[in-house]
């Protein structure tokens, strides 16, 4: 059904922008007898073309629409509607509006990073006032994604902070390289950007949210004053925001066979498969070959502890195999590996400021310092109530333990309803604290020397560091609980769980060390924190442009970046680690607290309430951070660092006078020299170490050569209509992080994974074709065309490979026995083939002035993205050579996207909503054995937002995101999509004044 109600959607949507089309050119007409000021053409070329002031939202769009124009490049802009005055209160969800933007949603639905044209957020470069940047927040999301590489994590920042930004689809010679997607620019305001010579604006904000049921303040402020006729002026500009999130629903964790965690029979022999769950006391199996050591002895879950089962139950399981495992009982048939219920809590804290100094004594000259600084704080809570069985295999008492009294399957083998006994439930928790800080300072200098020649500099450093303070799993569990249900029969897509005890009752759960054999009743882990993940930046260029003529202008420059990225990483003490039991006198009902709400908040059989450990009263009782901590400890602190020498060489031109029509554009070629060194510690274990590792250090040194060539050429042949063309080759950098040459290589297994320092570059070569009809003031129609052909992709590879081929030193296997040209099957990240991908932006801005009367206050904005891409996707690989393979989307495209925007605005009053869509993507490939690829399902967001202006300086504000309360759902396999997550975050309001001066 939703599916049909996202396609729907679509279909209405573009019916609709077509019909508005048509209307706005027959409105035309309509227009003819209204003021010239309503209908004179606002083009570059029509310089006696009556001025308009406009205001407020659609002030922006046609700003934005204007510098779209005359750019050679593809480019799309969000600009503020008023200094220190963004538009939307997310910088990534604004870039919904923009066509071929689809957004990444994070913890409580913020919008977290975005993918362009098909493409991951890692393909996507950043630059804050003009110098490349990383913002990251490591794991932070509910999905257990985290970013540690080149992603932009756009949640880190205040939106408050900067007044425009800009999409660059298509590549120059003078934008520095790394992009395959896209490059946003980021730009903070600056005193001369408006005309006023003092602004002083605030605005306060309250949110409140219907699940965290919270309301939390958003503050922001602004001041801007230039000094006279000096040509100097400052501006500085800080923004604070206080938030509480919750995040309620369901999780599986992933789905496995029913045979995955399998046991064999004492004493088995031949083709005896696994069997998946406790059989039935004396049920011999009869197909598929018989045995006969498969007796009662042999077939109960565990000696002296008999189970009974349902003999047609264990049959269902037994029989459902896939096609190609015949003698596979259990293979067919899909479980979720952990099922629970979820509550996910954060305290978010948001800092950030701006300060400009700006220097400006003529139109010749510009100096100016441009300082940022952005802190986002989190402590988030996680807690589960959860079958922990299902995860776990016969030696650690797991699923084949568990007893099934009855169960149902749908035709795909996906459980409908399961009843059990014998299930080990666990109430879990994750406390975690982060820190991500961002700072920035880089100075500008431009000058026109001359009529024809113009020189400009830059020179600026740049610190992102994500400060993983504390991460603290603790659990504990009730053993062989019966009753245990998992019931999807009502339709829904997440189950109704019954636990079958009062998991609000801390007496029905234990806690301590391991009591009986292979039994663990109850722990923590500290998760291999603190941990610290700091990328510093260094950026110095000089750029010229010198003009020939009217027709020709040369551009050329050159560029010195740096980037190095450091984890570090704080162990504990081996000893520190280990579970301890209960303190005398010391019970869990003073360790626990309840987790409360979800029966309301979430439904689908949740329970009102049940207890967990209270991490701080656990932590307190054993002193879990008495700072025993060993820095030096396994000496896991990689580093990769990297240098970029680039210089460019660009002609423009404009051959308007020479050829009777618009003809203008730029050609050029960037050449880019790469250096970089990568070092790390490759992980041992060693009993002798305080926490059971050693390491052995290696480093690589490389570099390499790229010549990237580009064209954008705009062709107006009648006035307002321009086609534009584009080609170019471009590359993106692997991330960081998987170029440091660390490993986790078991010289006795002969197993392990490892980075791969040296990882080529994805290179592709791209064109692109666009038409755009700016057929009245502010008003656009377009359709682009896209094309990018990758030459090569990265992926992670389980692979069997030689050690002497691993590039990793022979000390490694000291006292294994094992030689140097034995195999080794490693996981680690590899260069494969691409792919080619290919796309239709369409796209609709129009202010309908040029109806009468209220009509005429009204605009709409549309656009929807179709896109496509095969890549071939290696599954396993021997000696480097793939030898299973599989061929689907690009991971995080979505096919089809869509973003329309209704809003009227006078000079009062302003009102706008928004909705999004997003078709369902891949978020991973290959999934678990049974299943293909994890998928992300299609989402609707709806938005709106309204102010009303008091006076010239005072304007309320009411703002309300997810209105409609979409969930996100995530799933596995593209046939079965068995549901994985889903989450619930509610309604968004907030209320708000601004006043201005």
């Amino acid at each position: 059904m939703k599916l049909v109600r996202h396609e729907a959607f679509l279909f209405r949507f573009c019916t609709s922008a077509l019909a508005i089309a048509v209307a706005a050119n027959a409105g035309t007409a309509l227009a003819q007898g209204a003021p010239a000021a309503d209908v004179a053409q606002d083009t570059v070329s029509d310089n006696a073309a009556q001025e308009i002031i406009v205001t407020g939202f659609r002030a922006s769009l046609q700003a934005a629409l204007n510098d779209k124009r005359v750019e050679t490049a593809a480019i799309d802009t969000i600009k503020a509607e008023d200094i220190g005055k963004f538009p939307d209160s997310n910088l990534a969800e604004s870039m919904q509006r923009i066509p071929g933007v689809a957004l990444a949603r994070g913890d409580g639905g913020e919008g977290k990073n975005i993918s362009v044209r098909g493409l991951g957020a890692q393909f996507t470069r950043v630059r804050i006032n003009g110098m490349e940047g990383t913002a990251q927040t490591g794991s932070s999301d509910i999905y257990g994604a985290g970013n540690s590489g080149r992603s932009f994590d756009f949640n880190v920042f205040p939106t408050e902070i900067f007044s425009a930004l800009t999409v660059r689809k298509t590549p120059s010679a003078d934008v520095e390289e790394g992009s395959l997607g896209a490059t946003v620019d980021l730009q903070a305001p600056r005193p001369f950007d408006n005309p006023k010579d003092f602004v002083l604006t605030a605005t306060a904000r309250g949110v409140y949210n219907e699940v965290s049921k919270d309301v939390d303040p958003r503050l922001s402020g602004l001041v801007s004053y230039k000094f006279g006729d000096s040509g100097f002026g400052i501006l500085a500009s800080g923004a604070y925001q206080k938030r509480h999130l919750r995040e309620v629903g369901y999780s599986a964790v992933d789905i496995l066979s029913a045979n995955t965690n399998g046991l064999d029979p004492d004493g088995a022999t031949g083709p005896l498969p696994v069997m998946p769950f406790c059989t039935p006391v004396g049920y011999a199996i009869q197909s598929p070959p018989t045995s006969a050591t498969t007796g009662a002895d042999a077939l109960n879950c565990s000696a002296g502890n008999p189970r009974t089962s349902s003999t047609d139950a264990y049959n269902t399981i037994y029989n459902a195999r896939r096609d190609d495992l015949p003698n596979t009982p259990g293979s067919g048939a899909f479980f979720p590996r952990i099922p629970r219920y979820m509550n996910s809590e954060q305290q978010q804290e948001r800092i950030g400021g701006t300060l400009s100094l700006q220097y400006k004594p003529d139109d010749d000259t510009d100096i100016s310092l441009d300082l940022l600084y952005s802190r986002f704080n989190v402590t988030r809570d996680d807690n589960y109530i959860e079958a922990i069985s299902f995860a776990r295999s016969a030696s650690n008492q797991g699923q084949p333990m568990m007893s099934i009294r009855d169960v149902d399957l749908d035709p795909n083998g996906s459980v409908q309803y399961a009843l059990l006994d014998g299930v080990d439930v666990r109430s879990e928790g994750l406390h975690s604290e982060f820190t991500s800080t961002f700072k920035q300072a880089n100075l500008n200098f431009s000058h026109q020397f001359s009529d024809r020649l113009r020189i400009s500099a830059k020179v600026g450093l740049n610190q992102s560091k994500w400060d993983d303070k504390v991460r603290m799993q603790y659990y504990m569990d009730a053993l062989d609980t019966d009753n245990f249900s998992i019931d999807f029969r009502d339709g829904g897509s997440t189950p109704v769980l019954g636990f079958g005890f009062d998991v609000n009752d801390p007496a029905s759960y234990l806690y301590g060390p391991t009591p009986g054999a292979g039994i663990v009743t109850g722990g923590f882990s500290l998760q291999g924190k603190p941990q610290t993940v700091t990328t510093d930046g260094l950026t110095a260029e000089f750029n010229a442009d010198y003009e020939l003529s009217d027709t020709f202008k040369l551009k050329f420059g050159g560029q010195y970046r740096r980037a190095r990225q450091q984890t570090i990483s704080t162990m504990y003490y081996a000893a520190d680690t280990l579970t301890e039991a209960l303190p005398a006198g010391t019970s869990l009902a003073d360790l626990t607290t309840q987790i409360t709400g979800l029966d309301k908040l979430w439904g689908n059989g949740a329970p009102a309430s049940w207890a967990s450990l209270d991490w701080q009263k656990l932590a307190d009782t054993y002193d879990l951070f008495d700072s025993r901590t060993c820095e030096q400890c396994g000496a896991q602190n990689p580093l990769v660092r990297e240098e970029e020498f680039s210089g460019f060489g660009m002609a423009t031109f404009d051959l308007e006078s020479a050829v009777g029509f618009g003809l203008r554009g730029d050609v050029g070629v960037r050449y880019v020299h790469t250096n970089q060194f990568s070092s790390g510690y490759i992980s041992l274990a060693n009993a002798a170490s305080p926490t059971g590792l050693t390491g052995q250090y290696a480093s690589v040194t490389r570099s390499y050569d790229d010549w990237l060539p580009s064209a954008n050429i705009v062709i107006e042949p009648v006035q307002n209509l321009l086609l534009r063309l584009s080609a170019a080759k471009v590359m993106s950098r692997p991330e960081l992080g998987v170029l440091a040459p660390t490993s986790g290589v078991n010289p006795v297994t002969r197993s392990g994974t490892i980075n791969n320092p040296f990882l080529e570059p994805i290179r592709a070569n791209t064109f692109d074709a666009a038409l755009e009809w700016y057929f009245r003031p502010g008003s656009l129609l377009s359709a682009a065309f896209f094309y990018k052909d990758i030459k090569t992709y990265i992926q992670s590879v389980s692979s069997q490979i030689p050690f002497n081929q691993l590039g990793l030193p022979e000390a490694l296997l000291a006292g294994s026995n094992t030689q140097p040209d034995e195999l080794f099957t490693v996981t680690r990240p590899i260069n494969t083939p691409g792919g080619k991908l290919k796309g239709v932006e369409l796209n609709a801005q129009i202010p309908f002035n040029f109806l009468d009367g209220v009509f005429s206050h009204f605009g709409v904005l549309g656009n929807v993205t179709f896109v496509t891409s095969k890549i071939d996707y290696c599954l396993t690989s021997v000696a480097g050579v793939c030898t299973v393979t599989t061929r689907d989307d690009l991971v995080g495209l979505s096919k089809k996207t869509a973003s329309g925007t209704l809003y009227y605005e006078d000079s009062k009053f302003s009102i706008r909503g928004t909705v999004n869509y997003r078709g369902p993507f891949i978020r991973g490939i290959p999934a678990s054995p049974g299943s293909d690829i994890q998928g992300n399902a299609s989402t609707i967001y709806v938005d709106a937002s309204a102010s009303y202006a008091i006076n010239d300086s005072i304007k309320l504000i009411v703002e309300g995101t997810n209105l409609t309360d979409e969930q996100n759902r995530l799933y596995v396999d593209s046939t079965r999509q068995d549901t994985l997550f889903q989450t619930r975050v509610g309604r968004t309001f907030t209320f708000g004044v601004n006043a201005r001066f």
